[in-house]
């Protein structure tokens, strides 16, 4: 009884133990495999809760231009791409260069494409196509319409992928050329490259079971050349026999070149290279001409050291007032030169320069209009420093009396210079750009007649010019009624700037002006009405919506003297000594005056060499506060 009551109820204990057992035993394969379906990327062939479907490969696709930026919304079949692309999305964020993006974002005032206030003039580039003004912002691809001379979609793309240095990055471009470096450390870049392709090759020949010797071989050439690398970055620390070790790997590689290899997967890996190099390249020509600019905008500290010697002087002197003599700054009958600048180095040369070239220095009546900041320095240096029987006054534009409330605050004291491209398009792919440089006259300019109310006629002359010859013919120019006599840049005509003047009416074809040299009719000027004018046209940009931090006063300055330009003969003035390494230096010898216009200004650094010494031979090196500051531009 016992042994049966034991059998009969030891059986079943004995079955529900056994299912038990195969249930756990069933939980503890599926909790492996189901790692293990992860691993091995099973779970692609899976439809997934969206409703895609994704396939696995064995080699995924790169996909190069803007990484890891799937498009949920791709249909279907787009998505095979996407997803491989994915995968290999990590590594090429740990294989491209580290560039601080924050930076290049507030890359502010490039030199191409933004306007850059550099105190003394604003360079605003103004790009155009084939007669269409390209607005002045690198991301933008919308082009205005002028004169139904569109060009194709083709062009608009040819234009995009082969943009000009200089429409990018301006005149840095043309400094960047004069000053190229030879190639340093070449064995090493030589090196890096052979190391790439054979990393691009190698698993493609890993692959091949009757290559298991030229696998061994690219692997250690590989091993040897990374070891070498990562103790290297110049080629002064490559080992001796480092050719030797090139023309082996140059080897193994022509010999993985020759056999059935997946060039796609190659392909790939060698366009990642060029994109990466480019992406770095780029950015390091952006950060060499923000650099540039930096060097080209900025006061260099000797010129700061003079000017702030020179105020403290004044004051520790108590000087007297420099205003010139009350009867020859008011007399009609002398020749007038009006100068607006805040740099007195730069404003001493063109004095100097013109007093040194004329015949009756006596006649001779400079008028320096400057700032606040710069006044009391100006007054103290032409004070102590003579320029042989030339009468010079100082005016602090901020503190005269003007009957125009517009001149309180005043957008610009000097010149405002401009940047144009103009892009030719006729004969693709030979794309030519030719840049040229503008300055009109500045805000302050415009208040002449009120300034100086007594004069019929003066010379503006701009700080970055020299002179080279007697002047006092300008006197004579019958100008024919017009009330500004200046030099012509018909490179660039008010038509191609069509879009920045808005509805007002104006000649096409009528040529830009440039100042620097500027013959001005006051008597005429106020007849008519030109400072009511531009005031009026003023006003009516900042309506449309024109920012004078965009644009300055380039448009109603140029509109205010429409019809009112008398073009001077082109022996009076050469200008690009700023920008231009091409000057022949014969016809700088002819011209009367020269123009540094641009941004390489010869009181710089990086001013061009071969055009200093036209102006550092007007420079008063002589002056005890030049050698104290070390002035010797």
């Amino acid at each position: 009884m016992k042994s049966g009551g034991v059998s009969s109820y030891a059986l079943p204990a004995k079955r529900g133990g056994r299912g038990l057992a195969l249930a756990v035993l069933g939980l503890v394969i599926l909790s492996m495999l189901v790692p293990l379906v992860f691993l091995l990327g099973l779970h692609n062939g899976f439809h997934s809760t969206n409703g895609f479907v994704s396939k696995d490969s064995s080699e995924p696709s790169v996909s190069f231009g803007n990484y890891g930026s799937e498009n949920q919304n791709h249909v279907q079949d787009q998505l095979e791409d996407d997803n491989k692309s994915a995968r290999i999305d990590d590594l090429m964020k740990r294989l491209e260069p580290s560039l601080p993006k924050d930076a290049i974002g507030n890359f502010v005032k490039e030199s191409a494409n933004e306007t850059i206030d550099d105190g003394d003039a604003m360079h605003v580039p103004v790009d155009f196509i084939k007669g269409q003004p390209v607005l002045p912002k690198a991301e933008t691809k919308a082009h205005h319409d002028f004169e139904n001379n569109v060009p194709s979609n083709s062009e608009i793309t040819t234009f995009e992928e082969e943009k000009s240095c200089e429409l990018e990055f301006g005149s840095y471009c043309l400094w960047y050329e004069e000053h190229k470096e030879g190639m340093k450390d070449l064995m090493v870049k030589k090196m890096k490259d052979q190391l790439f392709v054979a990393r691009a090759y190698f698993p493609s020949i890993a692959k091949l079971p009757s290559q298991d010797k030229l696998s061994r071989e690219m692997k250690l050439n590989i091993q040897d050349f990374e070891r070498i690398l990562s103790e290297t970055t110049t080629d002064a620390d490559l080992p001796s026999q480092v050719k030797i070790k090139l023309q082996r790997m140059k080897a193994v590689i022509a010999k993985a070149k020759s056999f059935p290899v997946e060039c796609q997967n190659v392909d790939k890996k060698l366009r990642q290279l060029l994109d990466l190099t480019e992406d770095e390249a780029h950015f390091h020509m952006k950060q060499s001409a923000f650099l540039y600019q930096i060097a080209v905008e900025t006061m260099p500290k000797s010129l700061h050291c003079l000017s702030m010697r020179l105020t403290v002087e004044y004051f520790r002197s108590q000087s007297s007032d420099i205003e010139g003599s009350s009867e020859k700054s008011a007399d009609p009958d002398l020749h007038h030169f009006v100068i607006f600048s805040k740099n007195v180095l730069a404003s001493s040369v063109v004095i100097n320069s013109t007093v040194m070239h004329s015949k009756e220095s006596g006649n001779l009546v400079f008028h320096v209009l400057t700032d606040k900041h710069n006044y009391f320095g100006m007054k103290f240096w032409f004070q102590r420093n003579s320029y042989m029987n030339a009468n010079i006054g100082v005016l602090n534009f901020e503190d005269l009396k003007l009957d125009y409330p517009e001149a309180k605050n005043p957008l610009m004291l000097s010149s405002e210079e401009f940047r144009v491209s103009l892009r030719s398009l006729v004969s693709p792919p030979a794309v030519q750009v030719k840049t040229e440089y503008i300055s009109v006259f500045g805000h302050t300019h415009f208040f002449l007649p009120e300034i100086f109310k007594s004069l019929k006629k003066v010379v503006v002359l701009d700080d970055d010019v020299v002179v080279q010859q007697d002047l006092s013919t300008l006197w004579s120019i019958e100008m024919e009624g017009k009330v500004n006599g200046a030099l012509q840049s018909c490179g660039v005509r008010l038509g191609q700037l069509k879009s920045y003047f808005g509805n007002n009416n104006f000649d096409i074809n009528s040529c830009a002006w440039m100042t620097g040299l500027n013959i001005v009719n006051l008597e005429k000027w106020r007849e008519q009405k030109l400072t009511e004018r531009y005031l009026s046209l003023l006003q009516k940009q900042h309506k449309m919506g024109g920012k004078p931090s965009e644009i300055g006063t380039m448009p109603a300055s140029l509109l205010t003297f429409q019809d009112q330009i008398y073009g001077l003969e082109n022996s009076w003035g050469l200008s690009g000594l700023g920008h231009d390494y091409s000057i022949d230096p014969q016809e700088m010898k002819k011209a009367a005056v020269l123009h540094y216009n641009g941004k390489m200004k010869p009181w710089l650094e990086l001013g061009i060499p071969k055009y200093k010494a036209a102006w550092k031979k007007f420079l008063k090196l002589d002056d005890e506060f030049m050698g104290e500051c070390n002035v010797n531009p």
